[in-house]
């Protein structure tokens, strides 16, 4: 009885779908559930993985819902004024220590550190998907590109490279956040982060490439008159992706700490005008917190950025093993 309400119900689904989708259309949703549950049943098993993942969704989901988070702080802190990261609390002095009304105390503005931290979060995983989008994108076209046609225009692409490899990436990133025009903002620093952090994964890309276009399947397409972009797109670069993914997300990890440190040495955007962790700790700095004993100030947000970091990077690793079976367990 229940095998026959599984298939009823499995051939319920199939008549949804025919109706919608043509038939490879469907075929190729099978197999990528297929491949999706797969890959699932194995990263699952590594506990580091998990762990990463279940750290990433708690920052997001506050990033997310960063009012509301406030909110309900406030009511069970039974806070008069439900703060926003800017608002200055003149019934307060200046960097208070933590207390039921600021629970993590206030800076040199008044602004209660707790709200800000909260609202931090948002900016830093933006910064940190938008600028690792940037860096894949170009890192990715160069690495495919070079790859792929070989020869003289590969040695170009390959030597321009090799000077963003070289040069190191907070020199690089001072350099490109002072030359490029407008004052400090988020905008700005995504693209410094962005241009500065392509290297590695072209010259990944391009390993990857020189494996793939010798494949049987890419000679076939050759033969049967495919275009170098169809072989690029629809040959070469699936086969890419996953280890292009996998690199992504230490890349992320990357990028938020670029911009920590971009906003720790003051070319971040103003924390008047935005809140990051980064800048946070810049106040923090200014202000001497940690040898006038404000331990809280600098603990706080330098701990979220090692817990994202930590989570993008146990993420990645698992999604390493997932990808390459050489390194997975047996």
């Amino acid at each position: 009885m229940a095998a026959a309400t599984s298939f009823s119900s499995e051939d319920k689904s199939s008549s949804r779908l025919s109706g919608l989708f043509s038939e490879p259309a469907r075929e190729k949703l099978r197999l990528l559930r297929k491949r999706f549950k797969k890959t699932w049943a194995i990263y699952r098993h590594n506990r580091l993985g998990m762990l990463g993942l279940f750290i990433l969704m708690g920052f997001i989901l506050v990033a997310v819902f960063a009012p509301q988070v406030i909110q309900v702080c406030a009511w069970i802190g039974d806070w008069e004024i439900a703060y926003d990261p800017f608002y200055r609390d003149e019934s307060v002095d200046d960097e208070s220590p933590p207390s039921p009304e600021h629970w993590l105390g206030t800076d040199s503005m008044n602004r209660d550190l707790f709200t800000r931290i909260i609202y931090g979060a948002r900016v830093s995983l933006l910064v940190g998907l938008v600028a690792t989008a940037v860096s894949m994108g170009l890192g990715t076209a160069v690495g495919l590109l070079g790859g792929y046609w070989g020869g003289v225009k590969d040695e170009v692409l390959m030597r321009i490279t090799d000077v963003f490899l070289v040069i190191p990436w907070l020199a690089l990133m001072i350099v490109f956040a002072a030359v490029l025009p407008g004052g400090p903002s988020v905008t700005k620093i995504i693209l410094v982060i962005g241009i500065t952090g392509w290297s590695s994964t072209a010259r990944i890309v391009r390993a990857q490439v020189f494996s793939v276009k010798e494949r049987t399947f890419v000679e076939r397409a050759k033969a049967i008159g495919a275009g170098d972009y169809h072989i690029v797109v629809k040959h070469i670069f699936p086969n890419v992706f996953p280890l292009m993914f996998a690199n992504a997300i230490l890349t992320i990890a990357i990028s938020i700490l670029s911009e920590s440190t971009l906003s720790f040495i003051g070319l971040g955007p103003h924390s008047s005008e935005v809140v990051t962790w980064g800048n946070i700790l810049e106040n923090a700095d200014n202000a001497l917190a940690i040898q006038r004993g404000l331990y809280w100030w600098v603990a706080v947000p330098g701990l979220c950025i090692v817990g994202v970091v930590l989570a993008f990077t146990f993420i990645g690793n698992a999604l390493d093993e997932v990808f390459n079976p050489r390194l997975r367990r047996r």
